[in-house]
């Protein structure tokens, strides 16, 4: 085994469908010898340090013989050392051989082998083949990273010598296998976790694939979100059974069964899809609504604002008791927890809703860790629910209510209404004591979410322990587009709408896939691979359903679609 190249390159900007990219996936060899840092090669600099970074992912290193062989199974003769993205091409080292844990010295080095190669588009850019992700883990030819033991110089020639073996003996493809193809047995998952230089993020992976496997859930839980299994799919009947008043500008729907029979329980925080007729000719029109009430009470309960739109004008003038509605299953990944941890639920005005699902749970459990709720509202008029959550805080045992009015009346109550006038700050924040291991749940316009997040940052909460939820659209980020339809919609196809988004367009030929559709419209969607083995552009179908160009390595959790290699087959309603 020896250093066949020694590769650097620096960030350049590429296209990709109209957004620009910084990327360091393209290396050139360097003569002579190259000082090795912790993190890195001299004169190499890393583009994307959340996903090639750090110092478990310090060096990649791909091999001669795979060069070898994408050479014939691509009928290149044109392929060049560096291409690949790696930094050192070596010989020998298959990922069939190399194990997770084994160390190697090179030169006055020493390299700790810690986790395959993450899937990534722009490899596909450097090879040509915008496939080549997913055929980099099929072909089980991915890659790998090392991190530096020993700091030290290598060049190319050096002998690579190996001086301990890895614990469990999973060798890079088993283990790259193990997290992006169908196949999770319980038993590999336990092994993989055994290694201790296998990198925090794939055993952070590994253990939720864990977790789901047995507790029987489907989909990759390694790399998407663990989602609920749906109660049904698609649309459904159901029947508003109660309206009441809760606010000035909020009113609450009481949804049950046609039959009369328990709709299924849902997760604390989940939300509906709902269909209303009220679009443009003839086309209904999709809202989402976080259910409010308990989550096993055999019905569903959601509130709407009157805000102006066609949607809650609907809820509000156009609709009565004994009315039915077409509904989706409950949904989401925005849920309350089951740990121990102390529970802070933050909301302002409307983004009360999904806050008050998890606080009838909290209250039926009868839980006993610490709860804190905290809601800005306008005013007594403006506060719904209020009555209600008093009654559910006063049944935990640990719990503290905090509401804020930000221009209360002059017959609202200071103590008694509400504990303090004027927006949410940072210093109430800080007065609260939050404890640094808090799970914290925030629903409210993108402003305050933004302040909050920083400010329980500031309060020593971690990020990984803050979840958000949006009503109305996204959130953008700094200085990008808001989400609109396609600046030329002629399509001739299905209708896909996006529910967060509040866009329906026509399908046209011009797209390879609904993540194209997305991008069209500038709206947010995350992804990385676009070949369908990441997960990460993995979101709901609400309805309808789609076709893959190219099939997943592990298909999406049912009720799922990958946007990056799907088209519609028929009309489809997606919670983006």
């Amino acid at each position: 085994m020896k250093v066949i190249s020694v590769n650097i390159g620096v960030p350049r900007k590429i296209q990709i469908n109209g957004q620009e990219v910084d990327t360091s996936i393209f290396k050139s060899p360097v003569s002579g010898k190259v000082r090795v840092g912790k993190l890195n090669l001299e004169g190499d600099v890393q583009a994307d340090k959340a996903a090639h970074g750090g110092e478990h992912r310090a060096l990649m290193i791909y091999q001669m013989q795979s060069y070898e062989f994408w050479r014939k199974e691509l009928m290149r003769d044109d392929l060049t050392y560096g291409q690949f993205g790696e930094n050192l091409t070596v010989q020998g080292m298959a990922d069939e051989e190399v194990c997770i844990g084994d160390r190697y010295q090179i030169g006055t080095c020493l390299f700790e082998v810690t986790q395959p190669r993450v899937t990534c588009f722009k490899v596909g850019i450097s090879i040509g083949v915008p496939e080549m992700p997913a055929l980099l883990v099929a072909k089980r030819r991915p890659g790998f990273y090392f991190r530096v033991l020993r700091e030290g110089e290598l060049t190319a020639g050096d002998e690579i010598i190996k001086v301990a073996d890895g614990p469990e003996g999973m060798s890079v493809a088993d283990v790259d296998g193990l997290l992006y193809s169908a196949n999770h047995p319980a038993e590999k998952l336990r092994q993989a976790l055994n290694i201790p230089a296998l990198s925090a993020g794939w055993q952070s992976s590994f253990m939720a694939l864990a977790d789901a496997v047995k507790n029987g859930l489907k989909g990759n839980a390694g790399l998407a979100e663990k989602t609920l299994p749906l109660a049904w799919s698609g649309f459904r009947q159901l029947k508003i059974t109660r309206i009441i008043k809760e606010s000035i500008d909020v009113l609450s729907f009481r949804l049950e069964d046609m039959k009369g029979e328990s709709l299924p329980a849902f997760g604390p925080g989940q939300h509906i899809a709902v269909k209303i007729p009220a679009g443009n000719k003839g086309t209904p029109i999709i809202r989402m609504y976080s259910l409010c009430g308990p989550a096993a009470s055999g019905y569903y309960r959601i509130a709407v604002k009157l805000e102006g739109g066609p949607g809650s004008t609907y809820f509000h003038h156009s609709i009565a008791t004994g009315a039915t509605l077409e509904t989706s299953a409950p949904r989401g990944n925005f849920i309350l927890s089951d740990n121990q941890s102390p529970v802070v639920l933050l909301s302002a005005g409307v983004g009360i809703t999904p806050m008050l699902g998890m606080l009838h749970y909290l209250s039926v459990k009868g839980e006993r860790r610490k709860v804190y709720w905290i809601h800005s509202a306008q005013d007594s008029y403006h506060h719904s629910f209020a009555t209600e959550v008093k009654g559910l805080v006063s049944k935990l045992p640990d719990s503290c209510l905090v509401n804020l009015y930000s221009k209360p009346l002059a017959t609202d109550r200071s103590g008694h209404d509400f504990e303090y006038s004027g927006r949410l700050t940072s210093e109430i924040i800080n007065r609260l004591q939050l404890p640094p291991d808090s799970e914290c749940y925030i629903c409210g316009p993108a402003g305050y979410t933004r302040d909050l997040i920083g400010w329980l940052g500031e309060n020593g909460i971690r990020q990984e322990k803050v979840f958000t939820e949006h009503f109305g659209k996204e959130q953008q980020a700094p200085g990008a587009k808001p989400p609109h339809a396609p600046a030329t919609d002629s399509g001739k196809g299905p209708n896909i709408t996006f529910t967060k988004s509040k866009i329906t367009m026509k399908w046209g030929e011009q797209y390879q896939s609904l993540l194209e559709a997305v991008e069209a419209c500038d709206i947010p969607a995350r992804w990385s691979c676009r070949t369908g083995v990441c997960h990460r552009c993995e979101c709901s179908l609400v309805d309808g359903e789609v076709t893959y160009s190219l099939e997943p390595l592990d298909k999406p959790a049912d009720g799922n679609l990958l946007i990056c290699v799907s088209k519609p087959i028929k009309d489809v309603v997606i919670d983006l």
